[in-house]
């Protein structure tokens, strides 16, 4: 067996075993409770624990206690000291760090180096710390897995896609992408700057991110892609800089712990939930008293809350509909927008009057917070329709200037696909039977309670 020893134990990490088994453990153990709903994949930061080891404790600490089924982890980031193209593995069959041996998957590798821009290339893992320094955190969290280094060099994010879609794996695969944010600015900027990074993962914009932003941007960006695809959601789960674990705020590196799950069955939890229920509830209390929505400070609630993400507030009067107001992408964090939707659903939707303080003892508020719409490919309508899954997807269909919006909820009321397709049409405007060339259709999920 040939190892890689390990390279910067002692200078990024501390050396001795129980030294920096104690050290990840402290951080695992200091951070919120995890999400609702293991995710697929995080993004860590890389720097000396004593200055993003927190951070990092609280991406790892989001996988929950149940990780027995996973086995493999994906582990991506750039290359800090050695110039090259494409994306690179090393030659070894096992990662050594101060906590034992981790084996390196060759059965996922070898098919990966049929693609002409993946190589085995050792220079590139000299003195290279962005994937050695999260090993010691994936030994304490998970015990035994085999690893796939990937050290991303002048790769593009099409080229991280397509590679994380061969080795996408079910629940036995972890994708871990390691990655600073902004790097020596002042603590200020630094902030603005992350935050705003933060924003563009969360409403999986890759094409935002570049090498101001992160050193991992090719990474990260190749993997909001495939979430993109795939209908993950991503929530920025802790955001801190070196200024605030490490002293001096002249200039300070960034640091984030973002997780991505499943949308369709991302659930928050109930505490979240009822979070979001009060706050709406609030809304529509606080229109009627003084004819406004409040203000929302989205730093008070919890983190996932905190997300930018679109949402739907349905208001139902004895059961029927009363109001329905929502966004169709994030613009805003979560808390506010069911806010102000909650208020403009009770006040503002033009099918109806303003809701009433003798009716607000008889409603119900239902919230639904969207995924990202993916556009469609279908040949015609026949194809469109077989293509839907009923009781799942939401529409967006948009054709001559006129858009519809369904929520996933209709198809209680709509369970014929075809009867959904030409409801939908009908809702933006468009005859029953209109069919165009310009006619496009978007699909999302909800999380809906």
């Amino acid at each position: 067996m040939s190892i890689r020893e390990a390279q910067v134990a002692g200078h990024f990490y501390p050396a001795a075993p129980d030294v920096l088994a104690g050290q990840v453990d402290q951080a695992l153990g200091t951070t919120a409770r995890p999400p609702a709903r293991r995710p697929k994949a995080i993004i860590a930061p890389h720097a000396g624990y004593g200055y993003s080891g927190p951070i990092a404790g609280t991406a790892y600490a989001a996988l929950g206690d149940d990780v027995s089924d996973i086995t493999r982890v994906l582990l991506l980031g750039p290359a800090h000291r050695h110039a090259f193209n494409g994306i690179a593995v090393p030659s070894v069959s096992a990662l050594k760090t101060p906590l034992g041996l981790v084996p390196v998957d060759w059965d996922a590798i070898s098919p990966l180096l049929t693609l002409p821009e993946i190589q085995v290339l050792d220079d590139a893992f000299r003195m290279e710390h962005s994937l050695e320094v999260q090993l010691p955190f994936l030994q304490r969290r998970l015990g035994a897995f085999k690893v796939v280094p990937l050290l991303v060099g002048g790769a593009s994010a099409d080229l991280v896609e397509r590679m994380l879609e061969r080795l996408w794996g079910g629940p036995e695969t972890l994708i871990v992408i390691s990655s600073d944010l902004s790097h020596y600015t002042p603590y200020g900027d630094a902030r603005a700057t992350d935050l705003e990074t933060c924003r563009f993962v969360e409403t999986l914009q890759a094409e935002r991110l570049d090498g101001r932003r992160a050193c991992g941007f090719r990474a990260m960006a190749g993997l909001i892609r495939r979430a993109r695809a795939l209908d993950l959601r991503a929530t920025t789960l802790d955001y801190r800089n070196s200024g605030d674990t490490a002293g001096n705020r002249d200039r300070v590196v960034g640091y984030a712990a973002i997780s991505f799950e499943d949308a369709a069955s991302a659930r928050l939890a109930e505490g979240e939930r009822a979070a979001l229920k009060w706050v709406a509830k609030a809304g529509i209390e606080r229109g009627l008293a003084t004819g406004a929505c409040p203000p929302v400070d989205a730093t008070t609630f919890p983190v996932a809350l905190q997300a930018w993400r679109a949402a739907f507030v349905t208001v139902n009067l004895d059961g029927n509909l009363r109001g329905c107001i929502g966004s169709l992408v994030p613009h805003q964090p979560l808390a506010v927008d069911v806010a102000h939707n909650a208020f403009k659903a009770a006040f503002s939707d033009p099918r109806f009057p303003p809701l009433t303080a003798e009716e607000a003892g008889r409603i119900d508020i239902h919230v639904s917070i969207l995924s990202t719409p993916r556009l469609m490919a279908f040949k015609d309508e026949a194809d469109l329709v077989a293509r839907l899954r009923p009781g799942v997807d939401g529409l967006i269909l948009e054709s001559a200037g006129r858009r519809g919006l369904f929520l996933p909820s209709v198809w209680e009321k709509l369970p014929d696909p075809a009867q959904f397709v030409r409801h939908l049409k009908a809702k933006a405007g468009l005859p029953p039977d209109h069919w165009a060339a310009d006619l496009r259709v978007w699909r999302y999920t909800t999380e809906s309670f």
